[in-house]
């Protein structure tokens, strides 16, 4: 399976401000990580793939065929998180997702045992009664991660997943994420590095709606191979880097002040210590504002 875009674009006001610039990408069956901060196109690409926004320019393709001339055979093949989405506070969780197998056509039977296994899936088993409007916002989450997942989708899109999750219902969706992903394509658009850092395959980095980055992961951190320092500096001294300097972290250790830096030049002060780079270092240095 093969899901293409072709030179996308979205644009507003006589193309003065662009959604999604000129966005070509091909994906086949894995998961792909889609980073970039709020802003960045993510939500609207998604939206073009699954049919709910129309490019301006571009064409989307799945294996040679345009997605709109599929119609229903396309939608199908969607499973689809929102980033935002209205829910039912008087529905329980048990009642949303028979209304959404509802929507998506499903038989009795097949719901029955997905919704089942979705419960326990998106630990919710002994929530699945209790009325939406009482569940915090990760256990919306991860009902709505659940809706997605009903009609078994070949194309799952999800934006934001783990927002509001504590940490191990981040890890949890994570590694259910990964261990689904062998026969459809999984895009999770996010911010936050960490959830595409260790279950993408490729990863691509999306800034004012252009792709500016895109590929395996020890591919890209060739970019800033050599870039990424450790500089501590006494607990008494005053650290002052440049402005085109990236601070990514700072801790306080029993030496001093230990900054973990991005820079294309080599700090001058300090102890200086080059150390292998992340995505983070990355995705910082990618998303820095130039001039």
């Amino acid at each position: 399976m093969k899901l293409e875009l072709k030179n996308l674009s979205l644009s507003y006001q006589n193309n003065k401000i662009f959604a999604v610039k000129d966005l070509s990408y091909a994906f086949t069956e894995g998961v792909y990580g889609l980073l970039g901060p709020n802003g960045a196109g993510k939500t609207t690409l998604m939206n073009l793939i699954v049919g709910n926004l129309k490019a301006n320019e571009g064409e989307i393709f799945l294996d040679g065929k345009e997605i709109h001339t599929l119609g229903e055979s396309y939608r199908t093949l969607l499973g689809y998180m929102p980033q935002m989405q209205s829910m039912y506070d008087d529905f329980t969780g048990e009642r949303f997702l028979w209304y959404m197998a509802g929507l998506k056509g499903m038989k009795h039977k097949e719901a029955k045992e997905k919704i089942n296994d979705l419960f326990s899936v998106v630990n919710l088993v002994g929530d699945r009664y209790k009325k939406i409007r009482s569940y915090s916002g990760g256990m919306k989450q991860r009902l709505l991660i659940a809706q997605a997942l009903l009609n078994d989708p070949k194309i799952l899109i999800l934006d934001e997943p783990t927002a509001g999750l504590d940490p191990q219902e981040r890890i949890r969706i994570r590694n259910f994420i990964s261990t689904i992903s062998g026969n459809r394509i999984v895009l999770l658009a996010t911010h936050i590095v960490s959830d595409v850092e260790s279950i993408a395959r490729e990863t691509l980095f999306m800034r004012h709606g252009e792709l500016i980055r895109s590929g395996v992961p020890a591919e890209l951190l060739q970019e800033i191979d050599g870039k990424v320092f450790e500089v501590l500096f006494p607990e008494e001294t005053e650290a002052v880097f440049p402005e085109d300097v990236l601070v990514s972290n700072l801790n306080r250790t029993a030496e001093g002040i230990l900054y973990r830096v991005v820079s294309d030049e080599t700090p001058s002060e300090g102890t200086v210590h080059t150390v292998r780079p992340t995505m983070e270092d990355l995705y910082l240095y990618l998303m820095r504002e130039k001039d």
